[in-house]
């Protein structure tokens, strides 16, 4: 069986739009000639991909399920001829990206512009949330995760290191007083994450205790990094963060660092993840290396402005 890429960039291109006509003349080709191609593609698949009726369009179940290896075939292809010189720099098309809302609110929505400016072709399908999608279910090109990868069905690189510092409000500290040690952390009251379990902390010298929020005094679970962040601003607690949250209410002194010489001992890291059997494609590669150069090679967090 040989399929046509200009069918599966049509098929591919209909099923974001719901419009054959729409999708077609965006590939330069005349309705008759869209439709006519489309059907040809699901006679050769042996499936009816796309439900017509006279009101709409819609993806069928089995053109959801060929969907993804369509786009892997479309990314080969590209991948192929942009090797070979015989590809436009020039990227097109749909880069679907999933990321946590709080990170790509503050680092990433900002150099948006600059990225599309470049690449007028491109469309960005941003999906921002503090939940993990699955990268192959959802058919997701690229995702920002600051969490280990177990998953041995993703590949990854790394955009910067994720650390984690304890701080308080002001107002807090003066009224409960300021731990010196981690032991003293168990009399304060402590913000969890998500968990009770306790997260290590060290210093330069290795491993030198816990932050352990179901030993302390009290208890505040949330499942939120902004909403822990501003609890945190309003003297709810002594809380775990990451330093790209906060450094600029460490700055501003609105939040004062916790045992400044202690940070979470897990190695997080924030990595750029993508479908291991997933070839990576024009748009995907330089989508990943402009995040790269504009926050990976200096994150704003290390480095404030005009330093």
């Amino acid at each position: 069986m040989s399929m046509d890429t200009d069918g599966l960039r049509l098929f591919a291109l209909a099923a974001e739009l719901l419009n054959i006509s729409a999708a077609g003349r965006s590939l330069g080709m005349a309705p008759a000639v869209a439709s006519a191609k489309l059907a040809k593609l699901e006679h050769s698949v042996g499936a009816e991909l796309l439900h017509r009726t006279t009101r709409k369009v819609s993806l069928s179940v089995e053109g959801a399920d060929f969907l993804p290896f369509a786009r892997e075939i479309i990314a080969q292809e590209d991948a192929a001829l942009t090797a070979l010189g015989q590809r436009s720099a020039e990227i097109s098309g749909t880069l679907r990206f999933a990321a946590p809302s709080t990170f790509a609110q503050s680092y990433i929505a900002p150099i948006l512009p600059k990225f599309l400016e470049k690449h007028p072709g491109l469309i960005l399908d941003l999906r921002l949330s503090d939940v993990q999608f699955d990268l192959i279910e959802g058919s997701f090109d690229l995702a920002l995760r600051n969490a280990p990868l177990p998953d041995t069905s993703l590949k990854g690189r790394k955009l910067a290191d994720d650390t984690r510092i304890l701080c308080a409000a002001p107002d807090y500290l003066e009224a409960h007083g300021e731990p010196q040690k981690p032991e003293d952390l168990v009399a304060h009251k402590l913000i969890a994450f998500r968990d009770l379990r306790p997260r290590q902390l060290k210093t330069v010298h290795g491993n030198s205790g816990v932050y352990y929020p179901g030993a302390a005094q009290s208890q505040l679970i949330m499942d939120d990094g902004l909403s822990q962040k501003n609890a945190t601003l309003a003297g709810a607690g002594i809380s775990l963060n990451a330093l790209w949250s906060v450094h600029g209410e460490l700055a501003s002194g609105r939040l004062k660092r916790v045992l400044p010489d202690h940070e979470g001992a897990e190695e997080n890291v924030l990595w750029l993840i993508y479908p291991k059997s997933n070839v990576l494609s024009p748009k995907v590669r330089l989508f990943m290396d402009f995040l790269i150069a504009e926050i990976g090679k200096k994150p704003p967090w290390l480095h404030p402005v005009g330093q």
